[in-house]
């Protein structure tokens, strides 16, 4: 009983001990804040590429073989061959290809000093998509894109069930242009809304002869997209896969098939292995081992690994700060220690064994670690649960952009609290401040009582 009563006086006697309790508090609190923040980042990154890239992607090699046979030009046996694995839910097939975007008419002076910009010049290069609407709305997210609600200035469709529809109050003075959708972040560089008209040009390569013909064609604005990716939204432009075809002129319909599964975690890297050997027996791919068939993470290896060894090297140098915290408690027992010498020996003349001495200075540091882990713990918790907020406020009262939200690609601040990582590192805190204080406890205990009680 005289060990609680003495370590709670002894901790609030002496006000050093509050530097003790903060130092565990900003080691923990910012532990869990960065790294249910650098979590958050990970999982947010895979959500996004998860949405656009779906599960699974098979890409096959439009090359002819030695034989001089080629994978076919039709998506149809490839669809049918995904389709028909019971592991699978959708698959939808896309066409892509990178051409430049121009505006002409009366906005042609602003495209020609836009085009011209060293800086601006490189948004003229937009990846265009031919797709199938209700396979993609099943595969893929993009209906929920095409339902947020614009955040940068952008107009969405006027029908989300008919998104390439002719847009409403669209009446050119000659022929009517086929529709587009395009990224908001890419219609608010251009100054593009609803109803307004670009023009698309490309190359093409011609089978036969090798050359180069170039193709253009003009569109209409039926509307934006926005993804939460600023990069999609900053490059990608939708068409209907069967008008994107007709516009280039191509044998090959698609480029890509993206699968959705009922359970990516488990299926997911053996049905990729198995449908390159099927679909490369089946003559739908080039070869099984040619990286046809890849999973969404294998596109994106390199940036979740980054932000993984990120995570991992935070962690490491934030448990430094704890680390400190819990050599400053190591340092205020010490000077306790030295300063307690005769309260000790009173201690011990009075019947206090040894172990009793010990453990009063233990308590004491345990009731630091205990304060100043749980403050920690719950700022932190706090601090990860409202951080977009938090930036937010902090970027308008100090007229700074904190956090800039064009560079990555979500428009938002992710966290995503871990209770167990929270228990741990509040557990290591508790190891760690005990352990450094176990040398002054057991100094503490190894006092001689006559020495002890002559001390001035």
């Amino acid at each position: 009983m005289y060990r609680t009563f003495l370590a709670w006086r002894y901790l609030s006697a002496r006000r050093t001990n509050v530097i003790g309790i903060v130092g565990i508090a900003v080691g923990v609190g910012a532990l869990i804040l960065i790294l249910s923040i650098m979590t958050g980042f990970l999982h947010e990154t895979k959500k996004s590429l998860r949405g656009t890239l779906a599960d699974l992607i098979i890409e096959p090699i439009h090359i002819p073989d030695r034989e001089g046979a080629t994978v076919p030009f039709d998506p149809a046996p490839l669809l049918a061959a995904v389709r028909a694995d019971p592991r699978v839910v959708a698959a939808c097939a896309q066409l892509t290809w990178y051409g430049i975007l121009g505006q002409s008419g009366r906005d042609a002076a602003l495209a020609n000093v836009r085009m011209a910009d060293a800086q601006s010049g490189k948004l003229s290069g937009v990846k265009m998509v031919g797709i199938d609407l209700l396979d993609e709305f099943a595969t893929t997210n993009f209906k929920s894109a095409l339902e947020a609600r614009p955040r940068f200035g952008g107009t969405k469709v006027a029908d989300v069930d008919d998104p390439f529809a002719t847009p409403p109050g669209y009446s050119p003075s000659g022929r009517v242009l086929p529709s587009c959708i395009v990224g908001e972040q890419l219609a608010d560089a251009w100054n593009l809304r609803r109803g307004s008209e670009i023009e698309i040009v490309t190359g093409m390569p011609d089978p036969a002869t090798g050359n180069l013909s170039v193709l253009n064609r003009g569109y209409v604005v039926a509307g934006t997209f926005r993804s939460g990716e600023n990069e999609m939204d900053l490059e990608k432009i939708y068409f209907d896969r069967a008008e994107l075809a007709n516009f280039l002129s191509s044998q090959r319909q698609f480029s890509q098939v993206l699968v959705n599964l009922k359970d990516y975690e488990r299926d997911g890297r053996a049905l990729r292995d198995e449908l390159a050997t099927k679909l490369a027996t089946a003559g739908l791919v080039h070869k099984r081992d040619s990286g046809e068939v890849r999973t969404w993470e294998d596109f994106r290896r390199s940036l979740l690994g980054a932000i993984e060894n990120e995570r991992v090297l935070m962690a490491i140098m934030l448990s430094l700060v704890v680390v400190v915290a819990a050599f400053t408690i190591f340092a205020i027992l010490s000077m306790m220690v030295t300063e307690k010498r005769r309260d000790i020996g009173i201690l011990s003349a009075l019947g206090a064994t040894p172990g009793g001495v010990t453990s009063l200075f233990l308590w004491i540091a345990f009731l630091d670690a205990l304060i100043g882990a749980l403050a920690g713990a719950v700022l932190g918790v706090l601090g990860a649960l409202n951080i977009d907020a938090i930036e937010r406020w902090i970027s308008s009262v100090l007229g700074v952009q904190i956090f800039n939200r064009n560079v990555y690609l979500f428009d938002h601040i992710p966290a995503v609290v871990n209770p167990m990582w929270v228990a741990v590192i509040v557990l290591g805190a508790f190891v760690c401040t005990l352990l450094f204080a176990a040398i002054p406890a057991w100094r503490a205990g190894r006092l001689d009582p006559l020495e002890a009680l002559r001390y001035e």
